[in-house]
């Protein structure tokens, strides 16, 4: 095997630190081409779609990208914003504020993100984060609930990278955080915020992303983490068992996936006579085609079709102050024995530079 090559060495250089937040992806544009390319990708990981490689590569590239491709395409076009994908302006800006928010708390380190699929892609991050000195990283997926199907994937692409790599630096990877105190009260203080606003419903549904159901019986926790979430979230609203329900969205195929699925649930409760409904994706922390289109638009047409009234879809967490300082809360115990640590004098010009980067992400449309 070859490795790649090593960047030039420099005696007396101080190791770097890096956190590395990373998201599932989207395309670069909200076009056929793009999106076929992303799906390509995306849907050719053996971690996504467990299919024989022969039989699964027939199907994706003979049915599933010419025909879905353009069909996604029209939805992301749908929910694009003038500064591009959202979920790729969220993750930017989390990221930004998370090295704030370290920093602020006496960490010197670098925090960028990276994509799953698509760009900024995770090996092309690892790549430069070598080049630029930093010999520990912390690989911080934004997925709260562990499943093979995503944040394994993540560690895949990471060992996959460095088997490539001569010096490997050190690594911390977060399996997950379903359950982090900060995690709850933040989505709790999402859900408060929307009811002080709007007033609150009979029923809050509480949406994760579906994956097929034999991984849950081969042994993936991801649904026991799903519903360990929402009894946590529930527990800290004060809701009692019927004024919410978990259930799972993106089917695809015609395999059983893990139930109740969102748009039947929600179609039930318009003909069971519900006439408001408030929606929130716990599992998504950067709001997304998913929650966007899947759910602000078909669920909601559905809802209301069915004889609702009122749909009231809460925002992900997304840039919200809650989610940041638990983000950094999640980061640092992980960091814990790496030395991170500022000067006071470095403490207070990392606030000065948190505060015009609040400012900056404010002027942006955070």
């Amino acid at each position: 095997m070859r490795f790649k090559k090593e960047p030039p060495f420099s005696h007396g250089t101080t190791a770097k630190i890096a956190v590395v937040l990373v998201n599932l992806g989207t395309p670069d544009a909200p076009t056929s081409s793009a999106v076929r390319q992303y799906l390509k990708e995306f849907l050719s990981d053996p971690r996504v779609v467990e299919i024989p490689r022969a039989i699964w590569w027939c199907i994706l590239n003979g049915i599933i990208l010419p025909f879905r491709s353009g069909k996604s395409a029209h939805k992301y076009a749908s929910i694009w914003s003038k500064d591009g994908s959202p979920l790729k302006v969220h993750t930017e800006k989390q990221a930004m504020l998370l090295r704030g928010y370290l920093g602020e708390r006496g960490h010197q380190l670098e925090v960028v993100y990276a994509m799953r699929y698509g760009s900024p892609s995770l090996p092309t991050i690892l790549d430069k984060l070598k080049k630029d000195g930093c010999d520990r990283i912390l690989i911080l997926p934004a997925y709260p609930q562990y499943s093979a199907t995503t944040t394994a994937s993540i560690f895949d692409a990471v060992f996959s990278h460095y088997q490539q790599v001569r010096n490997v630096p050190e690594l911390r990877l977060i399996k997950h955080y379903h359950d982090h105190e900060g995690y709850i009260s933040a989505l709790a203080a999402s859900v408060q915020t929307h009811w002080t606003t709007h007033g609150r419903s009979e029923k809050l549904v509480m949406s994760f992303h579906g994956v097929p159901k034999r991984t849950l019986l081969l042994g993936d926790p991801y649904h026991c983490e799903c519903h360990k979430t929402a009894r946590l979230l529930a527990q800290q609203l004060g809701l009692s068992q019927d004024q919410y329900v978990v259930t799972f969205q993106s089917r695809f195929g015609k395999a059983e996936w893990l139930q109740p699925y969102t748009a039947p649930t929600i179609q039930l409760l318009a003909r069971q006579g519900l006439k408001r409904v408030d929606v929130i994706c716990p599992g998504f922390t950067s709001d997304c085609l998913e929650t966007l289109e899947e759910i602000g638009i078909e669920v909601k047409n559905d809802f209301i079709h069915g004889g609702g009234k009122e749909f009231y879809l809460i925002p992900c967490l997304n840039e919200a102050p809650a989610w940041i300082h638990a983000l950094a809360t999640i980061a640092e115990e992980q960091l814990s024995g790496w030395p991170t640590r500022l000067s006071g004098s470095e403490v207070d010009a990392q606030k000065r530079l948190n505060d015009f980067q609040r400012a900056e992400a404010t002027r942006l449309g955070a």
